[in-house]
């Protein structure tokens, strides 16, 4: 079977996201899942940028100024929820996360390319399974005799989260630039407090309200600083 580019970056893609997923499960067994998640949502766009600078991309100043709010935002957010220091060891497996999400988000656009989103969720979830049935076989852990509402749980994120979020996740970043995508995914934190008031009766804090403000002005940022580089660039070449 010859794979091709757009493949085996979806493959890699789908390793990253496994290895991301398993870092953060990992990290919250020694850290608060507030630190968690502030960590690998606040870095995973910095080091996204951080790479698509190093391979040439240009960013104008206005950008990274949102990729700074995008990570007080997230902070303001994560300490909303009760984020605290921690020993520092969940925190770094937080860090390997945020690093498994960043590689994630860079394969999946280099995968875009030349696949749908379709053909990149195919490959990718292939990469991710292989990935998990691995665990699986060295870790010895069972896969069945669970209850009727944890398989019903498992079917609606296979469905929801799984299937129809990572299409429109994949479908996004074919779109858009890296660095703005990566961001972009950071809005579920400004989603959770929402959804859970409304799932679970949990009460909106005004300190939740005030980093969701934060991160979405940082999001509008490093668009209007995308769409400021691709006009200068289309100016640049007109001329």
């Amino acid at each position: 079977l010859r794979l091709t580019a757009g493949a085996r970056w979806a493959l890699l893609a789908g390793v990253a996201f496994a290895g991301d997923l398993n870092l953060w499960h990992l990290a919250m067994r020694h850290t608060s899942a507030a630190n968690a998640t502030f960590i690998v949502c606040g870095l995973t766009p910095v080091w996204v940028a951080v790479v698509s600078a190093v391979l040439g991309r240009r960013y104008p100043p206005i950008g990274w100024l949102g990729q700074l709010l995008g990570v007080a935002g997230a902070l303001v957010l994560a300490l909303a929820r009760g984020a605290r220091v921690g020993s520092g060891e969940g925190e770094l497996l937080a860090v390997g996360a945020s690093l498994s999400y960043a590689a994630f988000s860079l394969a999946v656009v280099r995968a875009r390319r030349s696949l749908g989103a379709r053909q990149a969720l195919c490959w990718m979830s292939v990469g991710s399974l292989a990935c998990f049935l691995l665990e699986e076989l060295w870790l010895r852990l069972p896969l069945a005799g669970f209850s009727l509402r944890a398989w019903l749980a498992l079917l609606g994120l296979g469905v929801l989260v799984q299937l129809l979020a990572w299409w429109l996740i994949n479908t996004g970043l074919g779109h858009l630039d890296v660095a703005l995508g990566a961001l972009a995914l950071g809005f579920q934190q400004v989603a959770t407090p929402f959804l859970a008031a409304w799932w679970l009766a949990e009460p909106l804090r005004p300190l939740g309200l005030a980093g969701g403000a934060i991160l979405m002005l940082g999001i509008y940022l490093v668009a209007l600083g995308e769409r400021t580089a691709r006009f200068t660039g289309v100016r640049g070449r007109s001329r």
